[in-house]
């Protein structure tokens, strides 16, 4: 990855890496590609956008035809506040927490692989749902094809492990570098710590952070505009059996990455209320309510978007016509006074409710 790239590259590369719209996710790769300074050490990214463009505009242009018969669904197109997916070696108990999370019918069975196929469901917290993905499993000598794809679409993952299982250190070892190998980091880095100053969970030991970034002490590199990165929470499952913290730490020290951990049980459903809140927070997820002159605001069903967005990204949620005629919009909640009227870049604070005047 060449180092002089131009700022407006650098801004269409992250908008890109944000975006889960394959439209717009399309239109993201033109303007890398336009932006991209062309010379020869650009010469093999070149390719690989100008083959990138090439596949989802295939993709998009040719929809499955109504009644066809085709394969399973490999991708699952995003809902809720975020899109979480639940990885980890065979019998870990992805599937019991999954239902157990989402009240879900996923299958159960005390085999390796009973997963095959994509299963979402929803994680209620508050006013607003996680869309939680239910994935195959790694291991040590399979795994999906289709799994990267899959992948590219969530915006964090829960590391599901049974500290019980005879080479437990090994099969989580295999999932992460299997996932690596495919241009996918299970990485601690967050957009922000769960505490001041620290990832943590009740039961975990603190792990400083980057004050600026919240970014964990062993941080990827994100050069690559097309590896995807999902901060991880690690799941260790069946607390009901007993865990020590101390293995906990053993495991993390052994793999070379400190997740924060959460002990769990699908069974008892011990620690399972807490994921909600620490998806929220270590995402920072930012709900907005929006309401029409004269009338009373809407607080049922918030938009959610995440720390840093803006008055126009609320726009353009509501629907495409009212970002594109957006003049201002009158802000309740974080602004200096109530009704304060701001422009389109003025960024959403949660609990936010907006007036939008287009």
């Amino acid at each position: 990855m060449p180092t002089n790239v131009t700022a407006e590259y650098k801004k269409a590369k992250a908008a890109f890496q944000k975006a889960r719209d394959p439209n717009e996710r399309l239109s993201c790769l033109k303007e890398m590609l336009r932006t991209l300074p062309k010379h020869k050490g650009t010469e093999h990214l070149q390719a690989e956008i100008k083959t990138r463009i090439k596949e989802l505009t295939e993709e998009l242009a040719s929809p499955r035809k109504k009644g066809a018969r085709t394969g399973p669904a490999h991708t699952v197109p995003p809902e809720g506040a975020a899109q979480v997916a639940l990885v980890g070696p065979p019998n870990s108990g992805k599937s019991s927490l999954h239902a157990k999370l989402t009240g879900s019918h996923a299958e159960i069975g005390p085999y390796p692989h009973t997963t095959h196929v994509p299963l979402p469901g929803m994680l209620p917290f508050e006013d607003i749902h996680f869309q939680l993905v239910d994935l195959p499993p790694v291991s040590t000598s399979f795994m999906e094809p289709w799994m990267p794809n899959a992948l590219q679409l969530a915006n964090a993952a829960l590391l599901v492990v049974d500290l019980s299982t005879p080479g437990c250190v090994e099969n989580v070892a295999a999932t992460r570098e299997r996932l690596d190998s495919k241009r996918i980091s299970l990485t601690d880095q967050w957009v922000a710590s769960f505490g001041e100053g620290y990832l943590y969970t009740d039961d975990a030991k603190p792990r400083p952070t980057d004050p600026d970034t919240g970014a964990g002490p062993d941080g990827d590199d994100e050069d690559d505009p097309f590896r995807t990165f999902l901060p991880t929470l690690l799941l260790a499952n069946k607390s009901d059996l007993g865990i020590d913290p101390a293995e906990i730490e053993a495991l993390e020290e052994l793999i070379g990455v400190c997740y924060p951990a959460v002990p769990v049980s699908a069974k008892t459903g011990d620690g399972l209320d807490r994921i909600g809140r620490l998806l929220f927070h270590g995402l920072r997820i930012v709900r907005a309510y929006t309401k029409v002159p004269g009338r009373p605001p809407d607080m049922d069903r918030p938009y959610t978007l995440l720390h840093g967005d803006t008055v126009y990204d609320v726009a353009r949620l509501v629907h495409r016509d009212v970002a594109d005629s957006l003049k201002f919009a009158r802000v309740w909640g974080s602004a200096r006074f109530d009704g304060q009227q701001v422009g389109k870049d003025h960024p959403v604070c949660d609990g936010d409710i907006l007036e939008l005047h287009a």
